[in-house]
């Protein structure tokens, strides 16, 4: 059973977001504003909306696969979380990490939604861990 996603527009160019196509995880995410994002600089982009995300759920702001081949751009917090208590105006943090300048332009897919579970966790402090095959092995020690 789908969850209801409740979208509030809070500009008047803001795009209400939709799935590109019916088996999509994520639905695309719009600027409202007109920009250009300069190599190796990064910016919050205003979507014009304010959502109410069901208690028990997050967003995940996520990349655009082609905005991040093509171009070089990326969510720079990816997955960024927009929590269930949030009701002020989405943002979002992209990066130009390409070499040339890159325009977006009011009514740009800039980035992808999921909504997702969020399941709670009890925080027990502990003296001891259990041990496991792993151990203490951290970056790169299971080798290339």
């Amino acid at each position: 059973m789908p969850i209801k996603l409740k979208v509030k527009k809070i500009h008047p160019d803001a795009v209400i977001p939709s799935y590109a196509h019916p088996e999509d995880a994520c639905f695309d995410l719009h600027s409202y504003i007109n920009c250009v994002l300069k190599p190796g600089k990064r910016k919050i982009f205003g979507t014009g909306l304010r959502f109410e995300i069901p208690q028990g759920y997050e967003m995940q702001m996520r990349p655009r696969s082609g905005l991040a081949l093509k171009n070089g751009i990326t969510v720079l917090n990816s997955p960024a979380t927009v929590d269930s208590g949030y009701r002020g105006e989405l943002g979002i943090v992209l990066i130009n990490h390409g070499s040339d300048n890159y325009e977006v332009k009011r009514g740009d897919k800039i980035a992808q939604g999921k909504i997702s579970r969020v399941e709670e966790v009890l925080i027990e402090e502990v003296e001891n861990l259990s041990e496991s095959s792993r151990g203490e092995g951290g970056f790169g020690s299971t080798g290339k």
